[in-house]
């Protein structure tokens, strides 16, 4: 007999399957000697209360253990001799879109502006010993997008795209922990992500798919309002159907889009400055215990949102057990970002705080037009490049000092290798933001005492949580002006991590086909 069951147990029972088996079969009012196996489905940490508790959906075997489920196997199929279709762009959406249009009987044509992970790791290790940004391969650009590099969280709200757990089985037929199906916040880590992204690519080529780097896509061919396929640098690639997935940083490709007439929005987006922890403070607060997590519970996570005057403040991207990483995607900016490893072993614990920006925000500091909100990053990220004393140093501010407008004379340490330079970042940020973000913090800090820390550290800029445009698309996901073009992803407006990106990639990819058939 088989039965799903949901039990809540201490992380100590969670961690020795003797006592696991002891806590269900007291739930179930059986013997324990009747479980042959249990299975867990799901899990998560409740650390509302004073013990912390783990919340388990567990797949009981009774008796005898039932046959297993058949592993998710994708329908992947030789589509050497398909009809092509162009795919700009190498991150969660154009990779999961090409997936999908091999299992539609498409031939994806990949084009990435910047290299293969194995050239891409050899690029950010210069980049760390140079200091200097190679501009089309960094943590922003290259293969497998940001979220490479950048730590492979799982988590989405994002259930009305489709099925969540169909994108996580892809990840885990190419290599990542079946962990992923199971935990509530799935991380897959920087470290098993790029082999991740290797198997991908070797899935759409061993099927007659095609991946081309160091193609930035600078035209599209466009005849009476209809794409008939890309330009790269004067070389054209063509095809009746092209997806652009690239990114919310590829700024020069909204600038593209806006020379051919191609209708453009401006949207609100986010924009902050990096957070960041000893992760010890961050696990004693979140499960109320001075020891902090003890054996066995993992490096805890926070989530913070606050509504300040009609807009709002947030966390974003949180990483626990992690590192704050250069994310400028060209000279003369300075970026942040947070990534960690699978195991989620350092010493800090770092987030976005960043707050919405929009057309009233923009006007108040006179960026205005419809590049009014790229115009505004790239000043906010050469300011910080300028108060970090230039390079990939950052600026930083202890967080009681950006509460209170003071330098700080003594910063905390840092996981940030680069280094950090003092800066009175409340200082220079603009102030219709800045009121914004100390108001939330304290809000925040109110919420959970001790979270408003002397060792807490802000370094700036955070600039690259959304893009501040939106390409439009109508119901079959295609431009409203332009047949065959298929706006996706994060840079197009629709995605806003790597779930919500490689599900918005297979609804274009799906959509596709059921143009293609009409």
């Amino acid at each position: 007999m088989y039965k799903e069951v949901q039990v809540r147990v201490h992380p100590s029972e969670a961690a020795d399957e003797r006592r696991l088996i002891s806590a269900t079969a007291r739930d179930l009012q059986v013997a324990p000697e009747r479980i042959r196996q249990v299975d867990v489905i799901r899990r998560s940490i409740d650390a509302r209360r004073r013990e912390v508790m783990l919340n388990l959906t567990l797949g009981v075997h009774i008796d005898r253990v039932e046959e297993a489920e058949r592993v998710f196997v994708p329908a992947y199929r030789d589509v050497s001799g398909g009809e092509p279709v162009i795919v700009v762009g190498a991150g969660p959406a154009g990779l999961f879109a090409a997936l999908r249009l091999i299992e539609r009987g498409f031939r994806p044509i990949i084009l990435e502006r910047g290299k293969a992970v194995e050239e891409r790791k050899k690029d950010l290790n210069l980049l760390y010993r140079t200091g200097c940004v190679d501009e089309d391969s960094n943590f922003g650009f290259g293969e497998g997008g940001a979220g490479t590099f950048s730590d492979g969280k799982l988590f989405t709200r994002s259930k009305k795209r489709g099925d969540v757990r169909r994108t996580m089985e892809i990840l885990v037929y190419h290599g990542a922990d079946a962990r992923i199906l199971v935990d509530a916040h799935p991380h897959v880590g920087t470290d098993k992500l790029p082999g991740v992204i290797v198997n991908i690519r070797k899935t759409i080529e061993r099927c007659g798919g095609e991946i081309h780097f160091g193609q930035r896509v600078d035209g599209l061919l466009l005849y009476r309002r209809r794409v008939h396929g890309v330009a790269v640098a004067g070389k054209e690639y063509k095809a009746k159907h092209v997806i652009l997935a690239t990114g919310h940083s590829a700024r020069d490709v909204y600038r593209m889009l806006h020379r051919h007439s191609i209708l453009l929005e401006p949207k609100d987006f986010a924009v902050g400055l990096r957070l960041e922890h000893p992760q010890h403070d961050i696990d004693c607060l979140q499960y109320h215990s001075p020891d902090g997590r003890g054996k066995w519970l993992p490096a805890a996570e926070y989530s913070f949102t606050a509504n300040i005057d009609g807009r709002g403040v947030y966390s974003f991207c949180m990483c626990p057990g992690g590192v704050v990483v250069p994310a400028a995607t060209a000279s003369g900016q300075q970026v942040v970002n947070g990534m960690s490893s699978s195991a989620r072993n350092t010493r800090w614990a770092n987030s976005a705080m960043v707050t919405s920006v929009g057309r009233t925000e923009l006007q108040a500091m006179n960026f205005e037009g419809l590049f009014g909100g790229l115009e505004f990053q790239d000043a906010l990220e050469r300011r910080a490049w300028q108060e970090g004393g230039g390079g990939l140093v950052a600026p930083a501010q202890g967080m009681k000092d950006f509460l209170g407008g003071r330098l700080t004379d003594v910063l905390p340490s840092t996981s940030y290798k680069p280094g950090v330079n003092s800066s009175l970042i409340s200082g220079w940020f603009p102030a219709i933001l800045y009121k914004r973000l100390a108001a939330g913090l304290q809000t925040f800090g109110q919420k959970a005492p001790g979270f408003i820390s002397p060792q807490a550290l802000l370094l700036g800029v955070e600039t690259r949580t959304s893009s501040p445009l939106r390409i439009p698309r109508n119901a079959g996901f295609v431009h409203p002006e332009i047949d065959g073009l298929y706006p996706c992803g994060e840079g197009a407006g629709y995605a806003g991590g790597i779930i919500s990106a490689a599900m918005d990639g297979e609804k274009c990819a799906e959509n596709v086909f059921f143009q293609d058939v009409k």
